[in-house]
């Protein structure tokens, strides 16, 4: 054997038995726990230069995994589809601008929503070694990423990206120069082409062929003296995929998924294109679907009409809006792209890619802040940050600062704990009268889908929001070579983006604050500062590493259940939204809820700061303190009886009690307005009285038959007022007080008595469109102020 000549091929053989001692240090909880990490591997040295020529590796799995695409990836999308749906319904459904934009605000934000499955995706691109069970939790989310794992696609680009080779050569073993001068063939891995080529076809075969064959073929006994009988139990790699079991870095992580590093971008590309097609291909169906029920008359005319007549502003808003919110995903993967020194054509397409976002994205957002501040200047005052003591969540008693700019009047009284020296940087507008960014129909039109969501003092935030996806895209795809610095860098990013963030609040509905300023920037700096605990220098045992990592798992499931739960309540509230033309809600238990909401909304676009809580007085003890009364009445009234009176008996007392029926509706026509004689009318004799000519005279008391006339009286509908609610033309002028009460949304005593439940005082919502006619409470309010001028006499 000794000298080896190189035209005589060498077959070697070697069986190693596990036995009880090889298998006593393994835990009986290993087997159990999702994604073990366990692989066998063989190394070939070569005696001459002492290096490694050679390595054969394999990874063992119990069978349990956290990577569930195929079912968690589902939910996840679904819950995603809601979100989008409930975003658009409320940008879509209105009439007016700024009621549009308002309820657009306080539905959850799809952009949130993928940022915080592309944060945790993207929480694997650290470069360093994950435990197993991190790369299979992040693959649910790979979606989100544009990085969905088709296997032909991937196959599909592998020449055009520069991955080469067949599954037979592992690790990409054949055409890989190592530091023995020479090449390694597939003989040595000991699969050939031709049972790989096999193999496939065979798993390509319907099943219906492969249980005819399997009763056809005879199987063999399994020869355990024939050391090449063996049976594969799992599949080789594909080729551009690092060795099994090694999960470092952003290429480990997308070897989960089977897809290789270089085809990473280039994937993400392919799959924007779709998702941009489908956006298209959506709007336009969407829109002359409803044209086609508008003609079928399913549906009525004005139904859904500004998004029907502005369907293409829409749809270039809706263009704009995905580019915006795949910005940081494309971004990150051209700088991993451009730091793997990939091949030259994914290359330049990364470059391209990336300028066309840098400067078409960040054009827009610069001619954003530039429509609006070109007619302001530019403003340094000096101001100070005032340390108050305060209570955060209401109980923990902690030192808050606050800028002396932004407390009112009465809030300088109190003494602050210290303070230091500040400057105010902000934009004077030149005219004072202009309306704010809100209201301005025309910039909401065109930059809505940046900056409606935000508060009217942080409509600007969008700016900072892309500079800081840029940043984290800069550590992320490109710091892969230098991992201590990209580790520690994007850690300290995430904890001033999370004090930054906070401080400005700028969202305007409370869903979005909640998930994006809070939920979201703390599991950032959580899932961080936590994985620093995986450098390499640190050399923590693989156990510990494993519990790090349920810990991380366990942080971010947590995340998604929360926004899981947002959605369905965004989806509630964009749901009352669309309900804000009706007087009232089809949920008689959220009708209350409802009017709250709107109130809430039309609340928080003022940017004000809510009215602090009545401070309750302290109880004092006092000797002359009444007993407390109580709460159920002592007695009931069952009936009232009148008796006779003196008065009964006079004429004219009984014609003043039971004046003749004046009918409540008047009907105006041209010409017929004149002045009326007062001689013998009813008012003309309450001059004989002894009472003020303004007083009223009242009965006495009342009975039982009069006290049910007056349900009667109230319980009558009012067709008039019904018209004008409506909308509907009327020309007739309906009693004040009864109007007055209408619209005050005032119940009935015959409701009250019958069990009819009754939402609110306030049926009508405090948000109600108004723009395309005068309302018509203010055309009844200025004809009855005609009425009175060209009836003088009736108002003396």
């Amino acid at each position: 054997m000794c000298p080896l000549n190189a035209t005589i091929p060498i077959e070697a053989f070697a069986l190693f038995q596990i036995g009880p001692q090889q298998v006593s240090g393994i835990p009986q909880i290993a087997y159990e726990v999702p994604d073990l990490e366990g692989f066998a591997r063989i190394q070939i040295f070569a005696n001459s230069s002492q290096t490694e020529i050679g390595c054969f590796q394999a990874v063992m799995k119990n069978g349990h995994s956290f990577s569930q695409p195929a079912s968690i990836s589902t939910v996840l999308g679904v819950f995603t589809v809601v979100a989008i749906i409930a975003s658009f319904a409320t940008a879509a459904y209105g009439v007016s601008i700024p009621h549009m934009r308002s309820h657009y605000a306080h539905s959850l934000s799809v952009l949130v929503v993928f940022e915080t499955f592309q944060s945790i995706f993207y929480s694997g691109a650290l470069s360093l070694p994950w435990p197993s069970v991190l790369p299979a939790w992040w693959s649910n989310f790979a979606w989100s990423a544009g990085l969905v794992p088709s296997i032909n696609v991937v196959r599909s680009i592998n020449s055009f990206v520069g991955v080469s080779g067949n599954a037979s050569q592992v690790g990409g073993a054949g055409s890989t120069v190592i530091n023995n001068q020479g090449g390694l063939t597939q003989q040595i891995y000991g699969r050939s082409l031709a049972l790989d080529i096999a193999t496939e076809l065979y798993k390509r075969t319907p099943e219906s062929v492969k249980d005819a064959v399997g009763t056809l073929a005879k199987r063999q006994p399994y020869d355990p003296n024939n050391p090449y009988d063996y049976n594969w139990n799992g599949d080789p790699v594909q080729p551009g995929m690092p060795l099994p079991g090694d999960w470092t870095g952003f290429s480990g992580e997308l070897s989960a998924l089977s897809i290789p590093a270089p085809n990473a971008f280039t994937l993400a590309l392919i799959w924007l294109l779709v998702v941009l097609g489908l956006v298209i291909f959506l709007l336009v169906a969407y829109k002359y679907s409803l044209e086609g029920l508008v003609k079928l008359k399913w549906i009525k005319q004005d139904r859904l009409e500004y998004f029907r007549s502005h369907w293409t502003g829409y749809l270039s808003l809706a263009v704009l809006r995905t580019l915006f919110i795949a910005f940081f995903s494309l971004t990150t993967l051209a700088m991993f792209q451009f730091a793997i020194h990939g091949s030259a054509g994914p290359t330049a397409i990364a470059a391209v890619v990336f300028i066309i976002f840098m400067v078409g994205v960040g054009g827009l957002v610069l001619y954003a802040l530039h429509f609006r501040l070109r007619f302001s200047t530019f403003s340094v005052d000096p101001d100070r940050i005032l340390l108050r003591r305060g209570k955060i969540m209401g109980f923990i008693p902690c030192v808050i600062p606050i800028r002396l700019s932004q407390l009112k009047e009465e809030e300088l009284g109190e003494k602050p704990t210290g303070s230091l020296p500040f400057v105010r940087w902000h934009f004077v507008d030149n005219d004072a009268n202009r309306k704010n960014v809100h209201q301005d129909e025309p910039y909401v039109k065109r930059f809505g889908w940046l900056s409606a969501r935000y508060r009217l003092s942080r409509w600007w935030f969008f700016a900072l929001w892309l500079t800081y996806q840029f940043i984290r895209g800069c550590f992320l795809g490109g710091g892969t070579g230098s991992p201590l610095a990209q580790v520690f860098g994007l850690f300290i990013v995430d904890i001033l983006a999370l004090v930054i963030i906070a401080a400005l609040n700028p969202y305007e509905g409370q869903r979005n604050t909640a998930l994006a300023v809070w939920l979201l920037a703390i599991s950032r700096v959580v899932t961080t500062g936590l994985s620093i605990a995986f450098l390499p220098d640190f050399n923590l045992n693989r156990i510990v590493v494993t519990v790090i990592g349920v810990v991380i798992i366990v942080i971010q499931c947590l995340l998604t259940i929360a926004l899981m739960i947002l959605i369905v309540l965004g989806g509630i509230s964009s749901w009352m939204s669309l309900s804000r033309n009706r007087e009232y809600f089809s949920s008689q238990r959220l009708e209350g809820i409802r009017i709250q909401y709107f109130e809430h909304i039309a609340r928080r676009a003022t940017d004000e700061p809510p009215p602090p809580k009545p401070k309750a007085e302290p109880e004092t003890e006092s000797s002359d303190k009444f007993p407390e009364l109580a709460k159920e009445p002592y007695f009931t009234v069952t009936s009232v009886r009148r008796a006779p009176k003196i008065e009964d008996e006079d004429d004219g007392y009984l014609a003043e009690m039971n004046p003749p029926p004046i009918p409540s509706v008047v009907t105006f026509a041209p010409g017929s307005t004149k002045v009326r004689s007062r001689t013998a009318s009813v008012s003309s004799r309450h001059s004989v009285s002894s009472l003020p000519r303004a007083a009223r005279v009242h009965r006495a008391s009342w009975s039982s038959k009069d006290f049910s006339q007056w349900q009667a009286d109230q319980d009558r509908p009012n067709s008039a007022v019904a018209r004008r609610m409506s909308g509907g033309p009327s020309h007739v002028r309906t009693n004040s007080m009864r109007m007055a009460s209408t619209l005050r949304g005032q119940t009935s005593v015959g409701s009250l008595r019958a069990g009819t439940p009754v939402p609110s005082s306030r049926p009508m919502t405090p948000t109600k469109e108004v723009v395309e006619k005068e309302s018509e409470l203010d055309q009844v309010k200025e004809a009855d102020k005609e009425t009175d001028k060209s009836n003088p006499d009736d108002s003396q």
